[in-house]
């Protein structure tokens, strides 16, 4: 079973860039994709493919969905079923998250919250965005501490009706040294904080969440799957590892093998972020 995760960055121009000739030539079983950043009517199909989406409700924001070569016996949105873990609400209708169920698998899809820097790290003229007094770090931060519990639940009500749980998605997060090329300075950016890292290590462990691509990967740099627009960051591959499988114990130990699809040149991008595909063993 070949697995994908791909944060498309608006899934219309990834489109026009060539999308569908790479998912064509694939052979992925199943897609999760972020970021679509368009209505629903504009998504389209794709060939093959059920597809199931989560646009949300802000125009040009967000946005998931879940391709999958067998049509899923259930799909749940934050839409159509609301988070039941207290202080998601005010995030459900942003299009981050959409569930699949299929034979012995559920599939989710997460867009995480990008954040920004807390107060402290936040000085006028070296930032891109305008200093918010942190009000972007707390809110992801939020997000985060209502997510895991919402996550946990996820997972063992598909353990319960004897499903294997996979989370796919841009986590907006990287984990460990090894995930980002120039991780010391990182350590005051967004997405690499302290308490960013800690919260992702928490969700992992032998009885909860394996970090499938870096259990393939081994100890060493990489695999990165986003890298900046700006400047050479492509050609000289400096970038970050925040497209993440994780699977329940069982699913990680079918996993094969990971390839991430970094195009060749940076002229045949289609999005900031390249596909992280992972063949895991079926049953």
């Amino acid at each position: 079973m070949r697995v994908g995760t791909f944060n498309v960055n608006g899934i219309r121009a990834s489109r026009r860039r060539g999308f569908d000739a790479w998912l064509a030539g694939r052979g992925l079983d199943v897609l999760a994709l972020q970021e679509l950043r368009c209505p629903p009517a504009e998504v389209g199909a794709f060939r093959g493919y059920h597809v199931a989406v989560d646009c949300g409700s802000i125009p040009g924001r967000n946005g998931v969905a879940i391709l999958t070569r067998e049509a899923p016996s259930e799909v749940r949105s934050w839409a159509s079923r609301p988070p039941r873990a207290r202080g998601l609400g005010e995030y459900a209708t942003e299009g981050r998250y959409l569930e699949a169920d299929l034979p012995g698998l559920t599939i989710a899809c997460l867009y995480l919250p990008k954040g920004g820097l807390p107060v402290h790290l936040q000085r006028p003229g070296n930032l891109r965005d305008t200093p918010d007094g942190g009000a972007k770090h707390a809110r992801k931060m939020r997000f985060l501490e209502a997510f895991a519990r919402e996550l946990d639940r996820n997972r063992r009500a598909a353990l319960a009706a004897g499903r294997e749980f996979l989370l796919l998605g841009d986590l907006n997060l990287a984990h460990l040294p090894h995930d980002v090329t120039n991780w010391r300075p990182a350590q005051k950016m967004e997405g690499f904080l302290p308490e960013e890292r800690r919260w992702l290590g928490a969700q992992l462990g032998p009885r909860r969440l394996v970090d499938v691509v870096r259990a393939l990967h081994g100890d060493r740099p990489g695999p990165l799957s986003w890298w900046s627009w700006a400047g050479e960051s492509f050609t000289k591959d400096v970038g970050w590892r925040i497209d993440h499988h994780l699977a329940t114990p069982r699913l990680a130990r079918a996993a094969l093998s990971v390839t991430v699809d970094k195009e060749p040149s940076p002229d045949e991008r289609l999005s900031d972020h390249a596909p992280v595909v992972v063949e895991y063993a079926r049953d």
